[in-house]
């Protein structure tokens, strides 16, 4: 029995410990598409700047990565195991020049006046984070000209910004500011740390009624309909039912072409492209990731005798997006799909 304890303690001695989590590859594949490799921004805030590293905890961090931001275009990061997120937030750390201090990790409440601070709010941070705290609109990302702005304002009224950030970091962002963002420091621009301390209780106070972004409950991600045309003809049904709506046909294919030489694809499986520029255009201003699914299609797939005709559902996309700002033209979009299935199977 010795032996074989002996065997077994051998055994486990000899197997290598699990890696550890690498941190630059776990934000590279997570977080570099919305905040660039070199955590510079782009679609998502700077996260290298000294100024916002020296001013947030890594409570403040963990938990952005494990709540995101609602209805924002930071979504939530469940799935990553605790060491995994810490492995995140080390790799963060890891751009602080040297000699910058980490804030403390405090959750002492501020004591302030609320009433006052909503007063000074509107006065000096409204312009920016929006009247009600809702923050600035869009992801940041234009096309033809340069942004106003180098990142989008945060909202200040989301459930997860107000259960990530403590008050002694909201108090220490106003009082400095953050260098290489429009934030100022609150002192040099004449407000007194008590008039400091009355903005942070106001700002806390949206705790109490936090904005939410409510999805809409069409949860199928597939539009269908069930034609009682050919194939053929519920295709140029779909056609003129799409220019009827002010789209432009930008062309019709099967669904395996390029996939296939030409005289083996399934002629049974089309697909009709069609665009509003116009829309495409203003929806790509508020998230270029919904280029991933312009431009509009419709399926048209014929099996035994029976004519289907598909679409996705932009209005459950948008969802999974988390980004309030698509929700209405992602919604247009689904009730224009909806039509044309309709009317190209009446």
């Amino acid at each position: 029995m010795r032996r074989i304890l002996f065997t077994f303690l051998g055994l486990a001695l000899a197997l290598p410990a699990a890696a550890a989590p690498d941190g630059a590859k776990l934000f590279a594949q997570n977080c570099a598409a919305c905040h660039g490799s070199d955590g510079h921004g782009g679609v998502g805030v700077p996260l290298a700047l000294p100024d916002f590293l020296g001013s947030v905890s890594d409570r403040f961090l963990t938990a952005t990565i494990r709540h995101g931001r609602p209805g924002r275009v930071m979504p939530s990061f469940k799935q990553l195991s605790d060491a995994q997120v810490k492995a995140i937030v080390a790799h963060l750390r890891s751009w602080m020049p040297k000699g910058v201090a980490i804030l403390s990790a405090t959750d002492i409440p501020v004591a302030g006046n609320p009433l006052h601070g909503k007063a000074l709010f509107a006065q000096n941070c409204a312009v920016c984070h929006g009247a009600d705290g809702q923050g600035g609109s869009g992801t940041g990302v234009t096309f033809s000209r340069p942004r106003n702005l180098p990142i989008i304002p945060p909202a200040l009224n989301n459930p997860g910004f107000l259960a990530a950030a403590s008050d002694h970091m909201i108090k220490t962002t106003l009082m400095h500011g953050r260098r290489g963002t429009p934030m100022v420091s609150f002192l040099k621009k004449g407000l007194s740390e008590r008039d400091i301390d009355d903005i942070v209780s106001y700002v806390r106070s949206f705790s109490k009624h936090p904005i939410h972004w409510r999805p809409g409950n069409d949860d199928k991600p597939v539009l269908e309909e069930e034609s009682s045309y050919s194939l053929e003809q519920t295709v140029e049904n779909v056609k003129r039912a799409a220019i009827g709506h002010n789209f432009r046909i930008i062309r019709v294919q099967t669904l395996e072409n390029g996939l296939f030489p030409p005289n083996q694809e399934d002629k049974h499986e089309v697909i009709v492209y069609f665009c509003d520029f116009g829309f495409i255009n203003k929806a790509l201003k508020l998230d270029p990731r919904i280029g991933l699914f312009m431009p509009c299609r419709v399926t048209v797939v014929e099996r035994q005798g029976k004519v289907m005709v598909m679409s996705i559902n932009p209005k459950y996309l948008s969802r999974l997006y988390n980004n309030a700002d698509l929700d209405k033209p992602c919604t247009q979009m689904t009730q224009a799909y909806k039509d044309i299935l309709d009317e190209a199977t009446l």
